[in-house]
C-alpha cells in the first residue's frame, strides 16, 4: 500500500481541526484546544514517519524482488482478430 504524502497532510489537519473543535467545546477553552491540536499532529508524523522508516528497511528487499519479476516478464500478446 503506497504512501501519499500530500493525502496524509489532508488528513493530518482534517484530524487536528476536528480534534481542536472537539477540545474546544470540551474544555471551553481556545488554548487548550490549540494544543490538543497540535499534539495530534506531533502523533501522526511520529506514526508516518516510523511506516515510511518501515516501508524501508522491511519492504526493500521485498520490492526490488517485486521489481526484479516484472521486469524480466513479458508482456501480453495481443492478436488481432478476423474480420
Amino acid at each position: 500500500m503506497p504512501m501519499y504524502f500530500p493525502q496524509f497532510l489532508v488528513g493530518m489537519f482534517a484530524t487536528s481541526f476536528i480534534t481542536a473543535i472537539w477540545a474546544e467545546l470540551e474544555t471551553g477553552s481556545v488554548w487548550k484546544a490549540l494544543g490538543w491540536a497540535v499534539l495530534a499532529m506531533i502523533i501522526l508524523q511520529v506514526g508516518y514517519v516510523g511506516l515510511v522508516v518501515r516501508l524501508i528497511y522491511r519492504g526493500g528487499s521485498q520490492a526490488t524482488e517485486v521489481d526484479l519479476v516484472s521486469a524480466n516478464a513479458t508482456p501480453p500478446v495481443h492478436r488481432a482478430r478476423p474480420r
